[in-house]
């Protein structure tokens, strides 16, 4: 029996590429499904309440929409999640040429919710005490996890959320670069109602949200959509 053998020099047959994900087909990535989608939403804002709920509990704030809606909650005792969808409101409508409707159906929905939830939270959870540091890495975390869940869905977390993803979309900036240049601002204002100890906390909650865009929602990271 004769083997055949490669000429010298001749090109060699390129191996199958890996694309490290399931969902990825022949023709590309395989788009989240109606329910996929329903069920993230619900996740995210899940995360995005419960951190807050963290955040509020130890007196700290954050940064984005969510960050000014602590201050001036802390400030006029207003319901922190009521504060949140007003100031989203104006800023999700600067994205509107760019974005399509279904984000901002979507991310509109995810307002919504957050405002219920942090609404009626007090009837399901109660806090009696929470540390800063912990407040701090795990609010700051959660919030980050339900941030990025929400983005691999086309929604965001609210009008900074919408105002990131949007130049992440037509700019391709690094969303977690852009969402700390964002929070170091709000920082700032927040500096009128906290103290440096608290800034400080804040701060790491901040770096906490960041690092997890940062580190997993950037271009190539994901194949799904």
């Amino acid at each position: 029996m004769t083997t055949s053998r490669i000429p010298s020099g001749a090109p060699k047959a390129a191996a199958p590429k890996d694309t490290g994900s399931k969902h990825t087909g022949p023709n590309g990535p395989t788009p989240h499904g109606h329910g996929e989608d329903i069920y993230a939403l619900f996740i995210g804002t899940i995360h995005l309440a419960v951190g807050l709920v963290l955040l509020r509990a130890a007196g700290l704030a954050t940064g984005g929409v969510a960050g000014v809606a602590l201050v001036l909650s802390y400030a006029t005792g207003w319901p922190v999640g009521l504060l949140y969808a007003a100031i989203s409101a104006p800023l999700m409508a600067i994205t509107l040429r760019s974005m399509s409707w279904m984000f901002l159906i979507k991310t509109s929905v995810v307002t919504l919710g957050l405002f219920a939830m942090t609404a009626f939270a007090p009837l399901g959870i109660e806090i009696a005490w929470v540390s800063d540091p912990v407040a701090a890495i795990v609010g700051g975390s959660v919030i980050g996890l339900g941030a990025l869940a929400l983005a691999r869905h086309g929604a965001a977390t609210g009008g900074s959320g919408a105002l990131v993803l949007w130049l992440y979309r037509t700019r391709g900036w690094n969303a977690g670069r852009t969402q700390l240049i964002i929070d170091g601002s709000v920082l700032l204002f927040a500096a009128s109602r906290l103290d440096a100890v608290r800034m400080g906390w804040s701060l790491l909650g901040v770096a906490a949200t960041a690092g997890i865009l940062w580190a997993w929602h950037r271009p190539g990271r994901y194949t799904g959509y």
